[in-house]
C-alpha cells in the first residue's frame, strides 16, 4: 500500500535491492521495476522471468562481463534487456568509477553493442556512502560530489 502511495498510483517506477521484493511488487500489479544491483549470473533466470512477466524490468550493469552474460541470454519473444550502467561514486559497493577509462567504453559497448538485445536506459549512482554521515551538510556534500561525477560521466 505504501508503494502504491509513493508512485500516485501508477505502480511504476520502483526500485528494488532483492529479487524477492522484485516479484513480491510484481504480483502486486507493479509493473516498472529497477532490480539495483548489478546482476549475478545465478540470479539471470529470476531476472528472466521477471523481464519477461513485466512490461519494464530493469537491471544494473557494472561490467563488460556482466554485459556479456545478458547478450548471451537474450530475452524470447523480442524482449529487451533494459539496463543502467551503474557508477560507483564513492559508495564502493557496487559500479565502475566514473573516471576509470573503462566506463565509457562500457557505456559505449552497451549503447551501441546490440540494442535489439540490450538497451541502455541511463546511468545511476547509489549514495550509500551517506549512511554514515552525522550530519546534513555531510549528506548534501556527498549528494553533490556524486551528481557533479555522473553529469561529467553523461558530458564526456
Amino acid at each position: 500500500e505504501g508503494a502504491a502511495l509513493a508512485t500516485g498510483g501508477s505502480r511504476r517506477g520502483i526500485v528494488v535491492s532483492t529479487l524477492a521484493e522484485g516479484r513480491f511488487f510484481a504480483a502486486g500489479g507493479f509493473d516498472d521495476i529497477l532490480y539495483a544491483f548489478p546482476v549475478p549470473e545465478w540470479r539471470l533466470p529470476e531476472c528472466s522471468a521477471l523481464a519477461q512477466r513485466l512490461q519494464a524490468f530493469q537491471l544494473l550493469v557494472d561490467s563488460p562481463r556482466g554485459l556479456a552474460l545478458l547478450l548471451q541470454n537474450p530475452l524470447p519473444g523480442g524482449k529487451r534487456w533494459l539496463v543502467w550502467l551503474k557508477l560507483d561514486c564513492g559508495n564502493g559497493r557496487a559500479g565502475i568509477r566514473p573516471t576509470d577509462p573503462e566506463a565509457l567504453a562500457l557505456a559505449r559497448s552497451i549503447a551501441r553493442g546490440s540494442p535489439e538485445v540490450v538497451t541502455l536506459v541511463g546511468v545511476y549512482a547509489h549514495c550509500g556512502n551517506t549512511y554514515g554521515c552525522r550530519d546534513i551538510p555531510a549528506v548534501q556534500a556527498i549528494a553533490r560530489d556524486t551528481t557533479n561525477a555522473v553529469l561529467a560521466f553523461v558530458t564526456r
